[in-house]
């Protein structure tokens, strides 16, 4: 594992190479996003809080993952089509990956070593019982949409369970706090 989020090799949704070095200092909201959830609409959300901060060097960051009821059936192209067309996504989005388990994302890895707490990760293991399905165990990411924010300085600095909506506020408080750092 590199020992920086910035070093970790990632593919854009076109399939070029790439790592998250070009968002070095930026403050960072990485969701694991899917196109056919019950919480597919926060791509709206996302998109609004991407544009809302974006002049403050602030970027939503999305990766498809199919991990979960195999909600993102699609092929890169597919979701890239379906954001633009359906959430006139403008947010940077990378190539479907596997945010859980044994084939799990380097990036992934990452973020859940740094943050293994899910905040009010409750909520969501009762609603998905109550779907009768059985939520991950701890540390992996629990569903589609889980949030990590990131410092400039590349530390994962909350983790919010993904009913936290991108308009929640202490979401919102938590990317404002971050951006007020410099």
């Amino acid at each position: 594992m590199t020992n920086s989020l910035y070093e970790i090799p990632l593919n854009k949704i076109d399939g070029s190479a790439a790592t998250l070095n070009e968002h070095k200092g930026e403050v960072l909201l990485v969701v694991n996003v899917a196109s056919k959830c019950g919480l597919t609409p926060q791509y709206d959300g996302l998109e609004k809080l991407h544009q809302k901060y974006l002049g403050k060097k602030f970027s939503v960051l999305g990766f498809p993952a199919n991990d979960f009821g195999a909600q993102e059936p699609g092929t890169n192209e597919e979701i890239q089509q379906f954001c633009k067309t359906t959430y006139d996504v403008k947010f940077p989005l990378y190539s479907k990956i596997q945010v859980t388990g044994a084939e799990k994302h380097p990036l992934y890895k990452h973020l859940t070593t740094a943050k293994p707490e899910t905040e009010e990760r409750g909520g969501m293991e009762t609603m998905l019982r109550g779907y009768k399905m059985e939520p991950t165990e701890k540390p992996e990411v629990v569903w589609n949409f889980e949030k990590f924010l990131i410092s400039r300085e590349g530390q994962v600095v909350r983790r919010f369970a993904p009913d936290t909506a991108p308009d929640a506020p202490k979401l919102i408080e938590a990317i404002e706090a971050e951006l007020a750092k410099g």
